[in-house]
């Protein structure tokens, strides 16, 4: 016999009972009315003490079935009414023993009520080694992929049926789900499968008789607006669903929502908000004030962040709200135009629909999770609170994919676009080139050009004291500052938002980094320098000038270092920096009501 069959196991779990063994069964330890007490005997209180005290070593903790110990006391009571079959078990619980095969060895067990196999490896039920008198049967997380199984009869006393954590969801499985084969099932628990199609997946269960209470809650389906409303108004007869009861109130906001024939009910709308950010050390602080006017440094931020399709508020030419290649030339007075090739390969490849929404087209699009992209927000400016505002609204067809990337979550980033503007090539400057090549040439005999008197140079001072000169932007420099995991299996186990403060860390910039280094070699060229005037001054010693230099070197020497002491303490000191944090929402759209089923799902607007 195999050891992976679930008779293995289960007469594994009987031998370790030790019915026959001491404190059990009826030999020479036991006391008897007619034979003679000794030293090695026991009365039948004292085994009973020795197998129900939690100190005893003959103590065991049968988990398995309530009628373990029930049976070990029966071995003590009376050992000869115990017989060879096993119609002592009304309940059995296998959890994670590797059982695979449900073999025929089960049909002993001829009172059998309660089965739990959770956590196992079993991939198929043959219905013809269930007892009938089986009333409850547990068959979560195993490895069940069909319902095919069923087409024998099953046990028709069955009452709770428990499927979930199984990768079952197809039409076929949802056909076997039906008052024909579960005549008289009251619960069920389908959670955390593969169910898509609500529609006929109710349709199927509303031919169960005697169902009240349904588990649904970790399937693809419910992620949609539509659930539980649907659901609800469905199933009239049902009393609970994912653990909740279904108040009356409830009942009548739904109500007449499943007659609604042209409803879609099978897709999903979320919205994703990001909102204010703080912690951001100011990037200008560190910039040079004698340094030259060009080129002109401007630093703006953005948070990106993965999300399954596509936002239907998003617009095709919205570079703040994709993050696109595009880079804008802008002016002093404030005037620009876009450029869209340089950096373009750090973006994702995009394009139109007819309905002017941007579509992902990456190789991987035909997959579940492939149709997740990359979004971004509105490009700020550095200033303490950063308010992004930012309100993105997804629908979601593929809501099985969709499920597969809220249990895996999101990943937040913190960016940072450096762009370099100089200033662009003027009209004089053009014109001085062809002058400048005569000059040249002329000047090999000796000539020069004539100046004009109060003549080119006078215009282009009056022409700069006019206008400022137009700028152009080099290709921005990204930077990913930070990183965060967002966890959204929540909202599949029955949330309805998600809230989150990103925490991206504190934050060390370049500048500061190289300013403490320049510090520290400051501070080591200082303390050479000191004592090297404190030589020459002990050299010269006798004089008096000699000695008020020494005296006055001295003094500086002790500024110095007690400055320096300064500086060593406040960089012993530790500084503790803000912490990056910036805010982020989703939600689930779900009705309240089935008045709220007429409306469309409209784009958020966004800020």
């Amino acid at each position: 016999m195999s050891s992976n069959t679930l008779s293995a196991v289960l007469e594994k779990q009987i031998r370790r009972l030790c019915l026959r063994d001491f404190p059990c069964g009826g030999s020479s330890w036991r006391k008897t009315k007619d034979g003679a007490e000794g030293a090695e005997t026991e009365s039948t209180d004292a085994l009973l003490d020795l197998l129900n005290c939690p100190h005893s070593p003959w103590w065991q903790e049968e988990s398995w079935s309530p009628q373990a110990l029930s049976l070990r006391q029966l071995a003590v009571l009376s050992p000869e009414r115990l017989h060879t079959d096993f119609n002592y078990f009304t309940t059995l619980r296998i959890v994670d023993k590797g059982v695979s095969v449900i073999d025929d060895g089960l049909l002993k067990f001829s009172k059998l009520e309660e089965l739990v196999l959770s956590a196992n490896n079993i991939s198929e039920i043959p219905v013809k080694n269930l007892p009938s008198t089986l009333k409850i049967l547990e068959l979560r997380a195993n490895r069940l992929s069909s319902l095919n199984f069923l087409t024998d009869r099953s046990p028709p006393h069955l009452q709770y049926l428990g499927l979930s954590l199984n990768n079952l969801g197809s039409n076929e499985d949802i056909s076997y789900l039906t008052g024909r084969h579960w005549p008289q099932l009251v619960c069920l628990d389908l959670s955390d499968c593969e169910f898509q199609d609500q529609q006929a997946l109710l349709s199927a269960l509303s031919t169960l008789p005697c169902l009240k209470t349904l588990v649904l809650e970790g399937n693809p389906f419910t992620l949609a607006p539509s659930y539980p409303g649907f659901t609800v108004d469905s199933l009239p007869q049902l009393c609970y669903l994912d653990g909740s009861w279904v108040s009356p109130e409830e009942r009548h906001n739904f109500r007449d929502l499943a007659k609604m024939s042209d409803l879609t009910v099978d897709i999903a709308s979320a919205t994703v908000s990001v909102g204010r950010m703080r912690g951001i050390p100011d990037p200008m602080m560190s910039v040079d004030e004698n340094a030259q006017d060009f080129p002109v440094v401007t630093f703006r931020y953005f948070i990106t962040y993965d999300f399954v399709q596509t936002p239907v508020n998003q617009k095709l030419d919205s570079e703040a709200k994709l993050g696109t290649a595009s880079t804008a030339h802008v002016t002093e007075d404030g005037s620009g135009n876009t450029d869209p090739q340089p950096n373009r390969t750090c973006e994702r490849e995009t394009s139109k629909s007819d309905n002017g929404v941007l579509v992902d087209n990456t190789e991987d699009a035909c997959h579940d999770i492939s149709r997740v992209s990359r979004n971004s927000t509105l490009k700020l400016t550095w200033s303490e609170c950063m308010n992004f505002s930012d309100t993105q609204t997804y629908i979601v067809s593929t809501l099985g994919g969709f499920k597969k990337f809220l249990n895996q979550g999101s990943c937040v980033q913190l960016e940072e676009e450096k762009i370099l503007s100089w200033p662009a090539a003027s009209e004089d400057v053009l014109v001085a080139k062809p002058s400048q090549a005569v000059k040249e040439k002329k000047g090999e005999k000796g000539k020069e050009p004539p100046v004009k008197s109060g003549s080119t140079k006078d215009k282009s001072k009056n022409k700069k004291k006019k206008s400022l000169p137009e700028l152009v932007q080099d290709a921005p420099i990204r930077t990913i500052l930070g990183s965060a995991h967002i966890p959204l299996q929540s909202l599949v186990s029955g949330g309805q938002k998600v809230n989150v403060l990103c925490d991206f860390g504190a934050l060390h910039t370049d500048c500061e980094v190289e300013a403490a280094q320049t510090l520290q070699k400051d501070l080591g060229k200082k303390i050479k320098e000191d004592k090297k005037k404190e030589k020459v001054s002990k050299q010269k010693g006798g004089s008096d000038t000699g000695q008020k230099n020494t005296a006055s070197l001295k003094g500086k020497g002790k500024e110095d270092k007690g400055c320096d002491e300064d500086v060593h303490a406040d960089d012993s000191a530790p500084v503790q920096l803000e912490p990056v944090t910036v805010e982020l929402s989703v939600e689930l759209e779900k009705w309240q009501s089935a008045s709220e089923a007429h409306q469309p799902l409209p784009p958020t607007p966004t800020s």
